[in-house]
């Protein structure tokens, strides 16, 4: 679609940030106080509050039963279909029995249903979560070493187990409800969907490796910390050949048909209104066969046993296992936030409506919190069961309620119809199920086309979690992604910017060629904002790209005024003992002070440097003949002979600022400082607001720097910096001769004119008010520098000389 071509023109002056603020009546923000509203009670927050944290009440009266129920209903079927089998699975994975993996698939399911803000997230065990938990019951409660086979050890080991399970999926849920309450949902953002997928991938090699030992029924010994990983595939790869055939067989059989079926599901998903339930399908095949043939006894394949029907009653954490679990807790609590609400957000994305991310925090919570009370272990969203609890006509978490409660009628009537249920198809079922988190792989190429920096982060996340496990793992990959972005934020894109032809737009001039920089202006941008780390850096990279070396001729400046400050003084001392060697006539000293520019009047007669004597005649004075003295207080570098950068005004381009600091706003003053000592005006541009109010805060605005210095854009500040009238820096004044010549005071008030010298053309005349009423002449002055000191010694005898300006 082609835009249409418009002309527009705008006539205004340009406004810096004095005339915007009363132009546009700037006043203070008046900060409204939230925690005020946090004990008001009245009956409208009450019920605010209720429907807040439980949107049910909200949802459920309004829930439009002719249109969602029938495919909530078939929704929840095909999750809970699912959910069975990845049920026991997953406890498998976490070191428990089986029939706790059924536990966690009710619970936590229905207390969601009361308290979840997301319709389409599936909630319950998920593999990710599962291998964290079995990862801390493998180091707290190791498993039985070869050898051993006592009944009497297994029983003790999977209740010390639970227990450890129980008690962290209780502290999970501590941490979450304690975030929620608080509103820190926003932690999950320092979690960058690149940290997350390679965390992620990085989880399902660690689950791969770890259903080895049932594929090939190993028994292998427990590891548990840093590079735990590496010494399971060594132990799996030295032991690969006492593998059991059966088991191996069983797996590979059954790893075929779930894979056959899920691509079955894919290539018919438009045709089938429900997928294929493979996984059930499979689960319930492998039993019957199991069961039939005798998998157990003939080939010594391993299988699920004792499923005990009926629910366990809640049983009370334990508070001295809190020390050892609180780390493992925090990072499963984190990265079972992330993934849920990741989930979440896409699903409300994509149907319209809105997900609270505390809300979720407090939900997810509350499943964990009231789950482990009844021997649960810790759960999050499931990617696979929620692509299935959308895809197959779900609307709401009724979908979840209708699973929760497939899965208790099994725990109740079904469960030990799974007794003779191999190991190694829970296995298989597990391994297939991770298709979608290892074909994040594939990351790597798009990330390395689309950013390289993020794909930095996955790389340093998957290789940190393979390495050091899953708890150190996270905490590498939060702690890189952080200084990642803090080192971004110190090497930022710097640019000189120049004006596009004939509008107000200011563009790189390295990156667009039609981009010209306005004569004698140099425009300056950093793409990060100024702040501590990068303050230095940017002063460095502005004085790199003015092309001038200002810290050396700042220096080189200071060295010649040193040097023309000693010679003054070596003057100094020459004139007084002249002035004490010619003390044979009358003489007058005169000094004239051009700091103020203009002569001004003094009271003091001292300021006036001219002294009578008692006779009435004038006293000595210094400098006779052809010596001199410059002006050294405000001397120019032409001057001092020194180069002038080919530009006047330099613009500093803030807009990427969102905050500063103390260290910025010295690290500015600095730069007004430096830039003004090699006679360039420095000015601000498109500054924000709240950056304004801590520039005031700080004290950056001064008697120097004031609001004038600071425009709304840079085209203003660039037109302004043209327009400003620059007179050139005044000239010294030389006295190479005197000529006999008389001052006229007005209280104290030199009044300059100008006398015609013998021989010479007529000079300029001065005011006309200086006459001859006591004093013939008046000095003339003109071209002094601003600061310069000028004595005259003026003998009564015979006149020698001439005042002459600089350069004559």
């Amino acid at each position: 679609m082609e835009l249409q071509s418009r002309n527009y023109h705008v006539e205004r002056p340009p406004l810096n940030q004095e005339q915007l603020e009363e132009l546009g009546r700037r006043g203070s923000v008046s900060k409204s106080l939230r925690w005020r509203a946090w004990f008001r009670c009245s009956r409208t927050r009450a019920r605010a509050l209720l429907l807040q944290y439980l949107p049910v009440l909200g949802w459920l009266p309004r829930y439009p039963v002719r249109d969602w129920l029938l495919g909530d209903l078939l929704s929840g079927l095909s999750v809970a279909i699912m959910q069975l089998p990845q049920g026991l699975a997953y406890a498998l994975l976490a070191g428990l029995p089986p029939v706790f993996g059924l536990y966690s698939s009710f619970y936590p399911v229905f207390v969601y249903f009361l308290f979840g803000t997301s319709r389409h997230i599936s909630v319950g065990t998920f593999a990710v979560m599962s291998v964290m938990v079995g990862s801390v019951t493998e180091s707290l409660a190791p498993g039985i070493q070869e050898g051993v086979n006592s009944t009497v050890n297994e029983t003790a080991r999977d209740a010390t187990r639970v227990q450890l399970a129980s008690t962290l999926s209780v502290l999970v849920g501590l941490f979450q409800v304690g975030l929620g309450l608080v509103h820190f949902g926003f932690v999950v953002n320092y979690l960058s969907e690149p940290l997350v997928r390679g965390y992620t991938t990085a989880a399902a090699v660690q689950v791969f490796v770890s259903q080895l030992k049932y594929v090939f029924g190993l028994n292998l010994n427990s590891y548990s910390g840093p590079l735990s990983l590496i010494y399971i595939v060594l132990e799996v790869c030295w032991k690969l050949p006492h593998s059991v055939v059966g088991t191996v067989v069983t797996a590979l059989a059954a790893g075929v048909v779930l894979a056959m079926v899920k691509l079955l599901n894919d290539r018919l998903q438009r045709h089938l209104p429900l997928p294929i339930p493979g996984e059930l399908l499979t689960l319930i095949g492998a039993t019957g066969i199991s069961y039939g043939v005798g998998l157990k006894d003939r080939f010594g394949v391993d299988v699920v046993g004792n499923i005990p029907t009926g629910l366990r009653p809640p049983v009370a954490p334990s508070p001295q296992l809190f020390v050892k679990l609180v780390g493992n807790a925090f990072a499963i609590a984190v990265v079972g936030f992330a993934i849920a609400i990741s989930m979440g957000k896409i699903f409300a994305l994509r149907h319209g409506y809105r997900v609270d991310s505390n809300q979720e925090l407090v939900a997810l919570g509350l499943s964990n919190l009231i789950g482990g009370i009844f021997q649960c272990f810790p759960i999050s969203c499931s990617m696979s069961r929620s692509l299935v609890q959308e895809s197959s006509g779900g609307n709401s978490q009724v979908a979840g309620a209708v699973s929760s409660l497939f899965i208790l009628l099994i725990i109740l009537k079904l469960g030990e119809l799974f007794q003779d249920l191999p190991k190694a198809v829970l296995a298989a079922t597990i391994i297939v199920n991770l298709k979608g988190m290892v074909m994040q792989f594939t990351d790597i190429c798009s990330l390395w086309k689309a950013n390289r920096m993020d794909l930095l982060i996955w790389l340093v996340t998957f290789v940190a979690t393979i390495l050091l496990n899953l708890d150190l793992g996270l905490a590498v990959a939060v702690g890189f992604s952080l200084l990642l972005v803090v080192v971004r934020t110190q090497l930022p894109h710097y640019s000189v910017l120049g004006q596009v032809s004939d509008t107000d737009v200011y563009r790189d001039v390295a990156e667009y060629s039609e981009a010209k920089e306005v004569p004698g202006v140099k425009v300056f941008r950093s793409s990060a904002t100024l702040y501590f780390a990068n303050a230095e850096l940017y002063s460095d990279r502005l004085k790199q790209k003015c092309g001038v070396d200002v810290d050396r001729l700042v220096s080189r400046k200071k060295k010649l005024l040193k040097k023309r400050e000693l010679k003054l003084k070596r003057q100094q001392k020459q004139a007084g003992r002249r002035r004490a060697a010619s003390a044979n006539g009358p003489s007058i000293s005169i000094s004239i002070d051009t700091n103020l520019g203009d002569i001004k009047s003094s009271d003091n007669v001292e300021d006036s440097k001219a002294q009578v004597s008692p006779g009435g005649k004038p006293e000595a004075a210094a400098a006779s003949g052809q010596e001199g003295a410059k002006a050294p207080d405000a001397p120019t570098l032409k001057s001092l002979g020194l180069p002038h950068p080919d530009f006047h005004s330099l613009v500093l381009d803030l807009s990427a600022l969102s905050f500063v600091d103390t260290v910025c706003i010295k690290n500015l003053k600095n730069i007004f400082r430096d830039f003004r000592e090699i006679e360039v005006e420095v000015y601000f541009a498109a500054c924000h607001s709240p950056v304004v109010t801590q520039l005031e805060a700080g004290n950056f605005f001064d008697a120097s720097i004031t609001k004038q210095h600071l425009f709304v854009s840079v085209h203003d500040a660039v037109t302004f910096a043209l327009q400003r009238p620059r007179s050139g820096p005044l000239s010294p004044v030389l006295v190479s001769s005197l000529r006999p010549i008389a001052l006229v005071f007005v209280n104290l008030l030199l009044v300059p004119t100008l006398t015609p010298t013998p021989g010479g053309a007529a000079a300029d005349r001065g005011p006309a008010r200086c006459g001859p009423t006591s004093l013939p002449s008046c000095l003339w002055t003109r071209g002094m520098g601003l600061g310069s000191k000028v004595f005259l010694s003026l003998p009564s005898p015979q006149p020698s000389g001439l005042l002459e300006p600089a350069g004559s």
